[in-house]
This record gives structure tokens, sequence and C-alpha cells, in this order.
């Protein structure tokens, strides 16, 4: 009886735009409701139920696919040129023309866009689900603090012993994980950033314990501090474009072919030759490389780390930057980043409102468009 009815309503949410839109609506109402009266959530019904049911019909009209049909195959090669300039404008002339706290939020946009291009490679590419990436993210932050503070090192010194810390632990985690699949690798994940959190937490000889470490130096080149907004803006874009451009190489090279075909089938894979838990291995390694260098750009930044700065909802926030954008897709990744690290700030004016509203945007997203912003084509360019 009760899936007659729930078979009933998925075909009456499939066949009638009206019904699907008062649905979405009529929940969205339900969730504002304890924040505000019943005024208001009446006119966020009406207006969710206009908005969608606008959406679902141009959707389904032929204006719609006419559009898609003429335009879609060239969108992306007529404008990358111009939009990549334009990108590259905006990103020279932002320290001039902002305040600093937009700088700040750009500053932390940036280490969580290199983040995410990190969980990217083990999640997106290899389909190795990793709920505890703050935990690496945490080891590079305390590798350059305690290196800096205890021994005296510079920020240049300590940043590829930070990334290779972070390698390290990586592998160290992926030599017994990856015998599992699935929820129980997610599990396991978990288990181990939740190990680091706690270690941080209570080692109060080495790491201060939840009073955390600070007098962490900012970068200097040549006697010259570069903790200025400004230069630290430069300094963490020149990263993430550094990341980028590797990520994006190594994606298009054999190895990341090898992620991708052991995302779509191993089985597949391994009896074409690839040796699977080789490289599954090089994906958590090279993945939580990144996530050192993420994690000494933000203690150099913060000149401050605590153990309530990597906890699980960080993995779980950086993970949703990577499903945002479009799982494997290197430039979704980063929109995904940028937007959520972003919006926050945005909504700060609604403090109250802005997790909710923040959530109700990520469940639309998941119910429309489940593959990201960006994801659903191919993200890997194959060279002859």
């Amino acid at each position: 009886m009760i899936k007659d009815i729930i078979e009933k309503i998925r075909a009456l949410t499939k066949k009638s735009i009206i019904f699907r839109s008062s649905l979405i609506a009529a929940w969205a109402a339900i969730l504002f409701l304890p924040f505000k009266d019943i005024k208001t959530a009446v006119m966020m019904f009406l207006s969710v139920l206009i908005g969608l049911s606008a959406i679902f019909f141009v959707r389904k009209s032929n204006f719609y696919q006419t559009f898609l049909e003429e335009f879609h195959p060239d969108f992306p090669h007529r404008f990358r040129k111009p939009a990549l300039i334009a990108l590259l404008i905006a990103f020279f002339v932002s320290p001039f023309i902002l305040a600093d706290y937009y700088l700040d939020v750009l500053i932390i946009s940036g280490i969580y866009i290199i983040l995410a291009l990190g969980l990217n490679v083990i999640v997106g590419f290899a389909g190795l689900l990793n709920l505890g990436f703050a935990a690496f993210y945490a080891i590079g932050a305390y590798t350059y603090a305690l290196l800096n503070t205890k021994l005296g090192l510079g920020f240049w010194a300590c940043l590829p012993l930070s990334a290779l810390s972070a390698s390290f632990a990586g592998l160290l985690l992926a030599i017994p994980a990856l015998r599992l699949r699935g929820d129980y690798l997610a599990i396991v994940t978990l288990g181990f950033g939740e190990i680091v959190r706690l270690t941080l937490n209570n080692w109060d000889s080495l790491t201060n314990g939840p009073n955390g470490i600070t007098g962490i130096a900012s970068p200097s080149l040549m006697n010259l501090s570069l903790g200025r907004l400004e230069y630290f803006y430069y300094i963490v874009f020149a990263f993430v474009l550094l990341t980028l451009a590797i990520i994006r190489r190594v994606e298009s090279s054999r190895i990341g072919r090898a992620w991708i075909a052991i995302k779509e089938n191993e089985i597949a894979a391994s009896s074409i030759g690839i040796n699977i838990t080789k490289y599954k291995l090089y994906a958590f390694t090279f993945g939580t490389f990144w996530a050192g260098i993420a994690g000494t750009l933000f203690a150099s930044k913060m000149q401050f780390v605590s153990p309530e700065s990597f906890t699980f909802i960080e993995s779980v926030f950086i993970l949703s930057m990577v499903i945002l954008g479009g799982l494997g897709n290197t430039y979704g990744t980063v929109l995904g980043a940028f937007i959520l690290a972003l919006l926050p700030e945005v909504l700060r004016g609604v403090q109250l409102y802005r997790m909710l509203i923040l959530g109700l945007g990520l469940v639309l997203l998941m119910i429309f468009r489940p593959q990201g912003l960006l994801g659903g084509g191919k993200s890997v360019r194959i060279r002859n």
C-alpha cells in the first residue's frame, strides 16, 4: 500500500511541473517557518514555486533545446580565452581596489581551492571516498608551526617538509586502508581524521593541546616580510595556479587516465594491466601533498593553529566543494571551492539564516544537477 502511494507520487512528480515545484516550495517554506512568521513562509513558498516552475518550463520548452543545440558545443571554446584574460586581469588588480576584508576572504578562498583540488584527486579521479581530509591539512599546518616555533626554520624551508609529511601520512594510511572499499574506506578515513585531531588536542607537551600554537612566522624573502595581505594574496594564488597547472598535467597523463579507469571499473582496469593498488597509493600520496601545502599557507596566514580548525565538519566542507563543482572536474572543483568559501561571507548579513540558505542551495543542486555545476562531461584530455 505504502509502496503504491510512493510510486504514484513519483509518477506525478515526473509528469507535473506544478506538483514537483509545489513539493519543493512547501519543503523550503516548512524549513523557513521556525525562523520567521507564517506570512514570510508563505512568501517563500510562492517565490520558490514561481521560480522553479519557470525553470522547469524553460528546460522542457523547444527554446531551451534549440539554444543548447545551437550554442552549447562551441560555448566553452568560444569564451574560454576572454574569460581567462578577464580572470587574470581581475587577479592582478584585486589588491589595488579591494579592502583588506575582501582580500582576506579571497586568501581563504585560495587555500580552500588548493585543498579541494587535492581532495578531487582522491575522490574525483580515483573514486576513493575520504572523510578525513582535514587530518592531512592539520599535519601540514602543525608541521610548519612546530618547525618554525621550536627549530626556527622559515616558511620556504618548511613548505616542502610540511607537504612531504602530509603526503607520507597519506601513504601510511593508504597502505592498510586500501584493502577496503566504499563506505568501509570512508569510515577508516573518518576515524583517522578524528585520531589526528584528538592527538593534537591531547599531546600538550608538543602541540600545546587545545590552546594551540602561537607566534608562527609569516613568509619572508631576503629579510622582507610578506605577511601583509597584499603580498600574501599573490603568494596564495601563485600556489593556486601552480596546483592547478600540475594537477591538470597529471590528469591528462598516463597516471590520470589510470585513475579514471579505476574509478569507472576496477575489474576492467585490472584486466588491461593497471596495477590497482599502486595507482590508488599514488592518488592518496599526491592528493594529500596539496593538503600539506594548504596547511602551511593557513598556519602562516593565521600565525596560530589549534585542533578546532581541523574537525570532521571541515572535511565535509571540503568534500562539499568537490561535489558542488563536479566530481573529477578540475575547473568545477575550483568553482565549487570558491563559491562555498565565499558564500558564508556573502550571507553574513543574514547570520541566523545563512547555513539554512546554504544547505537549501546544496539540496536543490543535488536534486536538479547531481553531477555538480561543471560535472557530467569528460574531464580528462588525452594527448597523442
